[in-house]
C-alpha cells in the first residue's frame, strides 16, 4: 500500500517526512512530486512503510493532525491501477 499525504506545507522536504513516518515503521519509498513547469512543490507526497499494518497506524494516527502549520490529510493512496480500470469502464 502507498500512503498519500495532503495539504502539506510548501516547505516540506524528503527529510521530514521520512523523520515523521520513521516512527511507524522503516520507510521504504518517499516521494514528494514537484511541478514539470515550475519545480515547485505540488503540496502533496506518497509514502511507503515496511509493512501494512504499519501503515495503517500510521494512517489512523495521523489524520487531520497540524504538521508544519498545516492540516495534513492521510490516507490510502490509489493503485495506477484503478486508474486504468476506471477510465475503460467509462470508454464503453
Amino acid at each position: 500500500m502507498t500512503i498519500f499525504i495532503g495539504n502539506l506545507s510548501w516547505d516540506t522536504e524528503v527529510e521530514d517526512l521520512e523523520s515523521l513516518f520513521s516512527n511507524y515503521g522503516v520507510v521504504k519509498k518517499c516521494y514528494l512530486p514537484l511541478d514539470r513547469e515550475t519545480g515547485r512543490k505540488r503540496g502533496f507526497a506518497f509514502v511507503d512503510l515496511n509493512d501494512q499494518s504499519s501503515e495503517k497506524i500510521a494512517i489512523d494516527d495521523l489524520q487531520d493532525v497540524e504538521w508544519m502549520g498545516r492540516e495534513i490529510r492521510v490516507n490510502e493512496g490509489e493503485r495506477k491501477n484503478s486508474h486504468k480500470s476506471h477510465f475503460k469502464k467509462n470508454n464503453h
